[in-house]
């Protein structure tokens, strides 16, 4: 999520009221996770284990709870709980709009686009030419659509991330300050949700199609060209590269990467990392020749056995 204007470190620390430990000269740009950050990012760590991890980021200003020594270039807000003065940060620029009115005023619908009855549209969402978006369905906050897209029917574009914190108190949400980005050319079938991301962007790539029941996660960024029929689900962060098709009920997990035309066969799930160029097949997916082989191998398991035994 970016800032509409940069912000003094010294002023994020009386907000925050936060020791600043470092360059005192920075300026914020925008805040983000720290598996997304680029320099000007504000992100937070709570866990000693990731400390290094986070020093050693991108990101220009990191609020965390223990004090440690700032690396050069950037600065330190030393302050209680993180997580709440990150989250405390999102939500004084993304308050929640409970929507008032079937389209938002701040929304802005290019007039060539067809909205269908029954369509909500959001705070900030930008809907270009020619887009046809189906009835009942919902175009959350901040919402990016590009040219030519058609959204069908029960569809919801820019759903809250499936993102909280554990405390003793029970599950703690997260803000979600990031977008959704349909890019041009790009169809979304019925009954299909798009999570925002929790303070980056969950793109969809031009030209990609989705089938009806697809469910894409947060902060999720997919290629071009890609296909995907019923019922796939893809985990928060993970990123699918072009021209990808994935048959009937893949699942794919968080924090992955699937390379340019890959194809992955129905039903199956993935696990980790996959190179492109393949076919996949099974759980864990692995290469579908070899799964075949080891599925025709294993019904012949019996046979072998009896046979053993009878020695």
């Amino acid at each position: 999520m970016k800032f509409p204007n940069p912000i003094p470190v010294t002023e994020l620390a009386r907000l925050m009221d936060a020791e600043l430990i470092g360059d005192d000269s920075l300026k914020a740009t925008g805040i983000n996770e720290i598996h997304q950050v680029e320099p000007g990012d504000v992100t937070f760590v709570d866990v000693k284990k990731y400390f290094n991890k986070s020093l050693q980021s991108g990101a220009s200003i990191i609020i965390l709870n223990e004090r440690v020594e700032a690396p050069e270039g950037k600065a330190l807000l030393l302050c209680d709980e993180p997580f709440e003065a990150y989250n405390d940060l999102i939500l004084a620029h993304r308050p929640y709009q409970p929507l008032q009115q079937t389209i938002h005023p701040t929304a802005e619908i290019h007039p060539s686009a067809i909205l269908e009855p029954n369509v909500v549209v959001g705070p900030h969402v930008v809907i270009g030419p020619e887009c046809h978006i189906m009835a009942n369905t919902t175009i959350a906050e901040y919402t990016i659509i590009g040219e030519r897209v058609i959204v069908q029917s029960g569809s919801t574009i820019g759903t809250e991330a499936f993102y909280f914190k554990r405390t003793d108190a029970g599950y703690r949400k997260w803000r979600s300050g990031g977008r959704v980005i349909l890019e041009d050319d790009v169809d979304i079938g019925a009954g299909c949700t798009i999570n925002k991301g929790v303070s980056g962007d969950t793109i969809i790539g031009a030209g990609t199609k989705f089938d009806a029941q697809v469910h894409i996660g947060h902060d999720v960024q997919i290629g071009k060209r890609c296909l995907f029929a019923g019922q796939v689900g893809i985990g928060g962060n993970t990123v699918v590269g072009d021209e990808v098709v994935l048959y009937g009920q893949v699942g794919i997990a968080q924090n992955l990467n699937i390379g340019d035309k890959a194809v992955v066969l129905a039903k199956s799930g993935v696990s980790k990392d996959l190179e492109g160029g393949k076919v996949y097949f099974g759980y864990p997916a692995g290469e579908a020749r070899a799964t075949y082989r080891e599925l025709a191998a294993l019904r012949h398991l019996p046979e072998f056995l009896s046979l053993y035994y009878k020695k």
